[in-house]
């Protein structure tokens, strides 16, 4: 049986806790700060969690990460 293949994009951009939840960090804060307003850039510095619907989604394109 082949191995199943773990989505690039999503390896990048999420990661999961000791309790297997998923991590993610807010959009927006790679360039253009100028714009952004300063209540924003704090707010994105925050590690947030994915809604548990949307881990259903994500779960299986990470098959080989740590689910705790």
């Amino acid at each position: 049986m082949p191995k199943m293949k773990t989505k690039s994009s999503a390896k990048k951009r999420f990661s999961f806790t000791a309790s297997g939840r998923i991590k993610m960090k807010p959009a927006g804060m790679r360039h253009g700060m100028r714009k952004r307003s300063q209540s924003m850039k704090r707010k994105a510095r925050k590690i947030g969690l994915i809604a548990k619907p949307d881990e259903k989604i994500l779960k299986p394109m990470m098959p080989y990460q740590r689910k705790g």
